[in-house]
């Protein structure tokens, strides 16, 4: 087990790492266990009643209209908590430990709160970007830049350690004596799976405010990330 990407085939310019191959797999066995569960009448009224759960709980975080949100969190939960959980299986490297991987679900962090902003007001959205004054535009821009690049950093950090940690420990004391650390890397792969989707959620919901304020409202600074990535809800007008 590799703490970085391995190559396992390369066509020309192409790479296909162990990641890409791991992630496919994921996306492939969730949809696949789920349209099975959905097929079977039990199993699919407690998928239902564990999503209508999911579904209240992910609402009551926010105050903005993130409905359409939902399945978006409650997906990078799951692909990101079994990536994760992937990392326990001997021999076998979790993909979130690949920065690449990190940076593409940021990316999706990022572009999910700004679509759905632009879909509810395009024109308030945008010009929030030059209020109070058109000359914060560029740093209004690199608040929401940095703000993703913190979170793939994050996601990508704390797997690579623990990858990093496992393998030292099952080097120097075999593959028994760090069952209790395994135990704590399963309460961390499930942490960083709830806290990206969470921080996903709070990236996107201050955008969707934004949006939805009338015109006249400055930017509030709350609304803008910090450098550690943690987001503060904007106070309502």
């Amino acid at each position: 087990m590799t703490p970085f990407p391995a190559e396992l085939l390369r066509l020309g310019p192409l790479v296909v790492t162990d990641t890409v191959v791991l992630s496919l797999l994921i996306s492939l066995a969730l949809l696949l266990g789920l349209r099975v569960a959905m097929s079977i009448p039990r199993a699919r009224e407690v998928l239902e009643i564990g999503y209508d759960i999911l579904d209240q709980q992910v609402k009551g975080l926010t105050g903005a209209e993130v409905g359409p949100l939902v399945p978006l969190i409650l997906t990078m939960w799951l692909f990101i908590g079994v990536a994760n959980l992937l990392g326990l299986v001997p021999a076998v490297a979790s993909p979130t430990r690949d920065l690449g991987l990190a940076v593409a679900l940021a990316s999706i962090s990022f572009l999910a709160g700004h679509i759905y902003a632009l879909r509810t007001n395009p024109r308030a959205y945008l010009h929030h970007y030059i209020e109070p004054n058109p000359f914060l535009l560029p740093f209004n821009i690199l608040g929401e830049v940095s703000r993703t690049i913190a979170l793939a950093l994050r996601l990508f950090g704390n797997m690579l350690s623990a990858t990093l940690v496992g393998a030292i420990f099952v080097y120097l004391a075999g593959l028994l004596v760090p069952v209790p650390l395994m135990l704590l890397s399963v309460l961390t792969s499930v942490v960083q799976a709830y806290i990206f989707g969470v921080l996903t959620l709070v990236f996107a919901a201050s955008s969707i405010e934004v949006a939805s304020r009338p015109r006249g409202h400055g930017r509030s600074s709350d609304d803008t990330a910090a450098g550690d990535g943690v987001a503060v809800q904007g106070e309502s007008s």
